[in-house]
């Protein structure tokens, strides 16, 4: 997807402005101003840095190991479509890999924050001191190759009796995806491979949550199945409790016709204060 120059320094602007946010949020918390955060020696200041938990959304059964630049992060194997807990890693323009079991050699390796231009796979948006992000390691759209995608968390709790729920496609070679229940009703409409339901990658609505927006549902149960646009379905349904005042995501994997079909996976998030 493209984006134009507005958009591209709107992006930027809003991308300053949630680094300098979050510095606030660490001074308030440590109650601390600004001007004395800065009048601190350095090595006595409070420590800034991201919160990321990775995912292995691959449909291979292999755990992974997950590392910005050289520094292995995951202290133990990250087992398929599990995640880890949030990590303390660096922010800004960041490179994170992953590897297999207790190999070292990097199977993708991805560069975030390095670009003023968002790709449909959710690239370049790097880390962000303060934020909380998920980390996906899953295949390419073709499925020829591993990938690494990036999503910021919006964590706070959802409204009495209601669950935060957001929905990403991460099953190569399927295309388009409608999320539907046994209800009747559709949760998540046309959602693009490597993208978030209800994502905006550009424009005026562009901010960091928009990337990986979260829907508010009724708690309780749903079966869901995921259907081709407009079209059959794709995988086995699945049934999955919601609880009230819990922010979950749901991911697909798998590839049409393999050994690893397409289904529908889930992890629960943190509630933050």
């Amino acid at each position: 997807m493209k984006t134009n120059s507005v958009h591209n320094r709107s992006q930027l602007r809003s991308a300053v402005g949630m680094v300098v946010s979050g510095l606030g949020l660490i001074l308030s918390l440590t109650g601390c101003s600004k001007a004395d955060y800065l009048d601190i020696n350095a090595a006595d200041r409070p420590p800034l840095n991201a919160q990321v938990r990775f995912v292995n959304a691959r449909p291979i059964n292999t755990p992974l190991q997950f590392w910005t630049f050289t520094t292995q992060v995951t202290t133990s194997p990250v087992a398929i479509n599990q995640a880890s807990p949030y990590l303390a890693t660096v922010f800004g323009s960041v490179q994170i890999n992953f590897t297999e079991g207790s190999s070292t050699s990097y199977k993708a390796s991805q560069q975030f924050g390095n670009s003023a231009t968002f790709t449909a796979t959710s690239r370049p948006n790097g880390p962000i001191a303060t934020f909380f992000h998920t980390v996906f390691a899953a295949r390419t759209a073709n499925a020829s190759s591993d990938s690494l995608i990036l999503f910021y968390d919006d964590l706070k709790a959802p409204a009495a009796g209601k669950a935060k729920v957001r929905f990403v496609n991460l099953s190569p070679g399927v295309g388009a995806l409608d999320v539907r229940a046994s209800t009747g009703s559709t949760l998540f409409t046309n959602v693009p491979y490597g993208r978030a339901a209800n994502s905006a990658i550009a424009g005026e609505t562009l901010s960091a949550f928009t990337l990986g927006p979260f829907n508010t549902v009724d708690a309780g149960a749903l079966t869901l199945s995921v259907n081709r646009v407009g079209g059959s379905v794709v995988g086995e349904s699945k049934t999955l409790t919601f609880e009230a005042g819990k922010i979950y995501t749901v991911f697909t994997n798998g590839v049409p016709g393999s050994t690893a079909s397409v289904a529908i996976q889930r992890i629960e998030h943190p509630v933050q204060p």
